[in-house]
């Protein structure tokens, strides 16, 4: 059953001021009892996030980076956590996800994607489905446009999103390559995260300028891109001649596989 409870006071910890040295960042949760870390992987400039329900020890992990799985298994076995999923809110193209590694590392974790990425995991989600952890539930939104399978996950109060590539801080995902369509992404990002309480954090996958946090309220005055008109949105996104991911070509076929690699 869900609880929501009024919302309190937050206090944020950002990043290490030396860019590449990030270690985690933790918030107090407006929920009573739930654990958070915010985690950093330097190359892909990837965020990973842990929540947990501090008494039952249940935890997920949002958006695994391979080459720091062994660092973030590490820390769910010294809080005493037990990783009942790995989560992905995407398949990603710049990075390898951790997830199929955290399957050895943590028997017991099972993997998750959208049934709509192609992908495979343990357990397929779509719009609607929820994670739960302990007493805790992140309540699952589909928001296509960077691509078909991305999701946004919503803490059960409201209080916090993590919204892959879909939308980052002042900026949101690519739409160039992996179906991505910036007519679907703006109206994803409209209706599906820009539509929550403006109280809410957003945290991205991403981050390339060292910020760790924002919120609907800020996105909605301060985006660059988004508080645009929808043909406006559409004619920035299509100039932007991006160069290609570097990882991409190792990264999607890896990531259609859980991050499992043929040995």
């Amino acid at each position: 059953m869900w609880v929501y409870l009024r919302t309190s006071g937050v206090r944020v910890f950002g990043p290490s001021a030396r860019v590449g040295v990030r270690g985690y960042c933790a918030r107090a949760s407006q929920l009573q009892g739930l654990l958070f870390r915010q985690l950093f992987e330097p190359v892909s400039s990837t965020y990973t996030y842990l929540l947990a329900d501090q008494a039952t020890k249940e935890a997920v992990l949002i958006d695994p980076v391979l080459e720091t799985a062994k660092r973030d298994a590490k820390l769910v076995r010294e809080l005493g956590l037990n990783l009942v999923y790995a989560a992905n809110t995407h398949c990603h193209a710049d990075h390898i996800t951790g997830t199929g590694l955290l399957k050895r590392l943590l028997p017991g974790c099972t993997s998750v994607i959208s049934k709509d990425s192609g992908a495979a995991a343990d357990i397929l989600i779509q719009e609607g489905h929820t994670i739960k952890f302990g007493r805790f539930a992140l309540e699952t939104r589909s928001t296509p446009g960077h691509t078909d399978g991305c999701l946004t996950y919503v803490l059960q109060d409201h209080s916090m999103a993590f919204t892959g590539d879909a939308l980052l801080i002042r900026g949101c995902g690519r739409t160039d390559f992996q179906q991505g369509c910036p007519r679907t992404l703006y109206n994803s990002v409209h209706s599906k995260i820009l539509s929550l309480p403006e109280h809410c954090l957003l945290y991205p996958a991403h981050d390339y300028t060292g910020q760790s946090v924002s919120s609907v309220k800020e996105e909605k005055q301060l985006n660059p891109r988004l508080t645009k008109s929808v043909e406006e949105f559409v004619k920035i996104m299509d100039g932007l001649n991006l160069p290609k991911p570097s990882q991409i070509d190792i990264a999607v076929p890896a990531n259609l596989k859980c991050g499992i690699q043929d040995d």
